[in-house]
């Protein structure tokens, strides 16, 4: 059966789409993480911690659909990308999964008791609910843009040589700490414009500010680390974009500097890190004066640049290999079907606008500022 799209554009669509659903949870839940991380530090007393929890509280649960949705295309549409990564970050995902899984607990026990101990300790672990995730996510991108130590045999079995604390080097952390300056940058803007005016908003304020600063210079140091540090891979001899799903065809091979080849080839592609920083330096500005809009902007659009940047700087590059490059995985050589992804595609068409016209509806009609007088007359308030 001849499909209306041929296999090498289904896999650059599908390649994109991974872009899209990661830089949609990046910018939809990623306020929510932030807020979290910030909660014990912009909120001094429990009315004002229930104020920040009630920002987002109305919100949260949908937002975490981008994840949800991510991980299941990832499975989908990458089915070698799924094993090898989910296998290899076994104890990372455990991780960031028991710290996701405080944070539906913490949002609906903690007020279930008056005790200031009992909510303290759920406090603090709604923002270890928000902290840890997005930090392990960042120190996850880093191992990537690094390679994987990971090697598949002839039988595509995948075994993964590296460890636990394997995982954190001085590269890998500057993107960790960058992951985390970008989402507080978000949560902070995102709490100027639903925190009430006071105290909580101030605070936000000077946080967000600092964050968006680290954000710009943590941006600068990756980079920097890209150009400089010896990272990168790059395929050699042909490739058939057309041909056949297996990632032992894969003639990749270590290449310093390789990460910056595709920008060099196609300048267009600087448009992403540009976006990365004049949105972090937007966000800077937009939360010191107090300009709400400008500072939600500024921080989605750095979210949507950094992100942008990782994905069109190692393409076709999925998953490498830092071990054995020749089982690197890629777009050409490891996505599902031709049948599969065309099916896929004709769901995202139809669900993806429903999902996002939903989530427009939800946020206007859930919009306006949370205020610490509400807490005493809306029984509906976490």
């Amino acid at each position: 059966m001849e499909l209306p799209l041929d296999y090498p554009t289904l896999r650059v669509i599908w390649w994109a789409l991974m872009g899209v659903l990661l830089i949609g949870f990046a910018v939809a839940d990623g306020f929510d993480l932030g807020v979290a991380a910030l909660l014990p530090f912009v909120a001094r007393n429990d009315s004002e911690r229930r104020m920040v929890i009630n920002t987002i509280g109305s919100t949260w649960e949908g937002n975490q659909v981008w994840f949800i949705l991510g991980g299941g295309a990832i499975f989908a549409a990458w089915p070698f990308v799924y094993a090898v990564s989910f296998s290899g970050f076994y104890l990372a995902m455990f991780a960031v999964l028991a710290a996701l899984i405080l944070r539906p607990v913490g949002f609906k026990y903690r007020s279930k008791r008056p005790s200031p101990i009992w909510r303290t300790v759920w406090d603090w672990a709604l923002f270890v609910g928000g902290f840890a995730p997005t930090l392990v996510f960042g120190v996850a991108v880093g191992n990537v843009l690094q390679g994987i130590p990971f090697r598949l045999d002839s039988d595509l079995r995948a075994s993964y040589e590296g460890t636990f604390f394997g995982l954190f080097t001085p590269f890998t952390l500057v993107c960790g700490l960058l992951s985390v300056a970008m989402l507080v940058t978000h949560g902070a803007a995102w709490l100027t414009m639903k925190a009430e005016l006071g105290v909580v908003r101030d605070r936000a304020r000077r946080f967000g500010t600092v964050a968006a600063v680290a954000s710009i210079v943590l941006f600068a140091v990756g980079f920097a680390f890209v150009a400089f540090g010896g990272l990168g891979f790059r395929l050699e001899g042909l490739v058939d974009p057309a041909g056949p799903s297996n990632p032992l065809r894969a003639e990749a091979v270590h290449a310093a500097g390789g990460w910056l080849e595709n920008f060099a080839a196609h300048p267009w592609m600087w448009a992403a890190p540009v976006l990365g920083f004049a949105g972090a330096t937007l966000a800077l500005v937009g939360i010191w004066s107090g300009r709400e809009a400008p500072a939600f902007l500024g921080s989605s659009l750095s979210a949507v640049g950094i992100i942008s940047t990782v994905g069109l700087s190692m393409f076709p590059f999925i998953l490498p290999s830092s071990i054995d490059p020749r089982s690197s995985l890629t777009v050409w050589n490891a996505s599902s079907s031709h049948m599969t992804l065309f099916i896929m595609l004709i769901v995202t068409v139809v669900f993806l606008p429903i999902v996002l016209a939903y989530t427009a509806w939800a946020f206007k009609v859930m919009w306006g500022r949370s205020t610490t007088a509400a807490l005493s007359t809306n029984p509906d308030l976490y």
